[in-house]
């Protein structure tokens, strides 16, 4: 059973070559991270765990059993309750629940773990799967995101009140009979 864990040093390979193993699948949804992040990546990795030990960001893997990384779920630029959320997940899981799931789960660690109380999201208008994650998550949109933001690209802002549990059906703060 895949585990959600917090990044340490010792998930760097696994995270590397999770990286190169799915970089032209993200690169048809997100653009391409390009040479530099893998040529530096170690250096670049460094700078992440400072950043979660500061308590600006914390970083999380998925985990199979065999030890390789079938996802990232990252929250960034923690401040006043409130968090970034950004994920990608393997192209050999994606479309089977394995992001959705995720994203549920790290919203509870977000409230339970690191006192949270709101997550945001943007997504490119043509990622239509993050768009679904983040809508069967209970996130709901919320206006438009700017294309620097992501690299570019129009998007929609997405945001979860974690105070509001969604219901079955993904809506946020929905009660039966409301």
């Amino acid at each position: 059973m895949p585990e959600l864990k917090r990044l340490h040093a010792g998930h760097a390979p696994a995270v590397l070559a999770f990286e190169l193993a799915n970089r032209a699948y993200f690169a048809a949804s997100v653009p391409d991270r390009g040479d530099d992040f893998f040529d530096r990546f170690t250096d670049r990795y460094e700078a992440l765990l400072a950043e979660q030990d500061a308590g600006i960001c914390a970083f999380h893997v998925l985990v199979a059993e065999d030890g390789s990384v079938l996802g990232r779920f990252n929250l960034v630029d923690i401040e006043d309750h409130t968090a970034e959320l950004g994920y990608r997940v393997a192209q050999h899981v994606a479309g089977h629940g394995v992001a959705t799931a995720t994203v549920r789960e790290l919203c509870r660690l977000a409230v339970a773990h690191y006192g949270l109380r709101t997550l945001r999201a943007a997504t490119s208008r043509r990622n239509a799967a993050s768009q679904k994650v983040l809508t069967k998550a209970g996130f709901v949109a919320v206006g438009p995101a700017d294309p620097a933001h992501l690299c570019g690209e129009p998007g929609t802002w997405y945001q979860r009140d974690l105070a509001l549990p969604p219901d079955s059906a993904g809506r946020v703060g929905c009660r039966p009979g409301t």
